[in-house]
């Protein structure tokens, strides 16, 4: 519980309207994307400006008062719960576009931004920022950076890491943290940029960002490619890698997602397929032309039933429309929907999809998988009614299952949707003792009082590897 006196000095910092414990509101604030986690905060606040946060993580401080800074919550790891109480700081006042600065190609904007709105922006500048994660059209960029975001496009431009070059932060303490800058190089002392980009909010509050834009694609045209083989699509990402040619998108849909996909967006899809691969190319004219020929060729080559090119750009609307539409589609099915990540090397991508068809059919339950094929991102979807005890536990055995199986395929536990709450007690199978060792120094160092967003990523205990039965 927070104390009147700490509820009057949050209030001097914030405004009396800004700071809330209503019922409705820490409602409200008690979850995120993620299903089956709740938990109530003792207050809700929202800050306007840098200052503001500063102030109010000192009152925080000062009273040991636990913080989850928070945008819109989309995330899918429980990183935005408020597990042990405390204060959730809204990001949404702070909302604007502080400078487009078309001399260094850079973007400083607040965390509250929402995702779309700021992609829109700069394509209307005539220039591109590449990161756009399937929630962009809710989420705020301050989430997308706590939580290294990826998306479609990161294949070919990388995720949310490789554009954020400056960051302005505010510490447990109150300390204001300014990193980086609009500097294509940089290496005066350790890389704390890199560090805070996917630190989930446990190590500091962002309040400002530099983002590097990037001149946009002159063109692109899009194709779809069936299999009746599984290993034959999930040849053909090998191939293409091999070939050296880098698509914009590459995207894989296995038959269940197919048939969901088709029934939900009614967009003929080939529903006796095993795999369709969803790509898309970007670049000058000549080269996308003579990538979209050698890649068609090499889907023939590890033989695709039917390789169809776009020839408009509705058509190409319409495929990508698919991928997208996957976990919408999935969520009608039933009442709960589990999206997870686990990411493998590119070569292992059959051998792990064919591993999330065994353990989904050993445990009895209804998984779907689609995902970004190029860089072996997979998005195992569990299709469930929380109110099923019985069932919720083997789907959380099945994806105990799963995660074990990524990471002896020499894959992680999570390729972009974070670790939070949900992931925590597998990090060490990923990183090791000695790797959590270091990011408990980490965490020790930047909040030693364990006040940002505690609970997350470090579990009490790790969960014991389990022994796959291939029986």
């Amino acid at each position: 519980m927070i104390s009147e006196q700490a509820k009057q000095e949050l209030a001097a910092v914030l405004g009396p309207d800004y700071v809330k414990d209503d019922p409705q509101t820490l409602v409200t604030h008690s979850y995120d994307g993620t299903p089956m986690l709740q938990s109530l905060p003792d207050a809700v606040v929202y800050p306007e400006n840098t200052e503001q946060v500063s102030q109010t993580l000192k009152v925080l401080h000062k009273h040991r008062i636990p913080l989850v800074s928070r945008g819109s919550g989309t995330n899918l790891c429980g990183g935005t719960v408020p597990v042990q109480g405390g204060v959730v700081m809204v990001m949404h006042r702070m909302n604007r576009i502080l400078e487009v600065d078309l001399e260094n190609l850079t973007a400083t904007v607040q965390p509250g931004l929402n995702t779309k709105q700021f992609i829109t922006h700069v394509e209307e500048l005539g220039l591109f920022y590449p990161p756009d994660p399937s929630s962009m059209a809710v989420s705020t960029i301050g989430g997308n950076i706590a939580e290294c975001s990826g998306g479609l496009r990161g294949l070919k431009y990388g995720t949310t890491k490789d554009y954020v070059i400056g960051l302005e932060a505010v510490l447990a303490n109150g300390d204001i943290l300014r990193t980086g800058g609009k500097l294509m190089k940089d290496v005066a002392g350790y890389d704390l940029t890199k560090l805070l980009v996917g630190s989930e909010g446990t190590l500091a509050v962002i309040t400002e960002a530099t983002l590097k834009l990037i001149p946009p694609p002159k063109f692109k045209k899009t194709m779809i490619a069936m299999y009746k083989d599984l290993h034959g699509a999930a040849r053909t990402v090998s191939k293409i890698i091999e070939a050296r040619i880098i698509p914009a998108t590459l995207e894989i849909m296995d038959n269940p997602t197919i048939r969901v996909v088709d029934d939900f967006a009614k967009l003929g899809l080939p529903r006796d397929m095993e795999a369709i691969l969803l790509i898309e190319q970007d670049g000058d004219p000549a080269a996308v032309e003579r990538d979209i020929e050698r890649i068609e060729s090499i889907c023939r080559g590890e033989s695709a039933d039917r390789v169809e090119v776009a020839a408009t750009p509705e058509e190409a609307l319409k495929l990508m429309t698919a991928r997208r539409s996957a976990f919408t589609a999935l969520a009608r099915l039933r009442p709960t929907t589990i999206l997870e990540d686990a990411t493998v090397p590119r070569s292992k991508i059959a051998e792990m999809v064919l591993e999330i068809n065994r353990i989904a059919a050993k445990h009895n339950v209804q998984i779907a998988t689609f995902g970004h094929a190029g860089d072996g991102n997979l998005h195992p979807t569990a299709t469930t009614d929380a109110r099923d005890q019985d069932e919720v536990h083997r789907v959380e055995a099945a994806f105990e299952e799963i995660f074990e199986a990524a990471i002896r395929l020499g894959g992680t536990i999570t390729g972009e949707h974070g670790v939070g709450l949900v992931k925590a007690p597998f990090l060490e199978w990923k990183v090791g003792a000695a790797g959590m060792e270091m990011m408990r120094g980490i965490k020790q160092a930047f909040d030693p009082h364990n006040l940002l967003n505690p609970g997350k990523m470090f579990a009490k205990a790790t969960r014991k590897r389990v022994v796959i039965d291939r029986g």
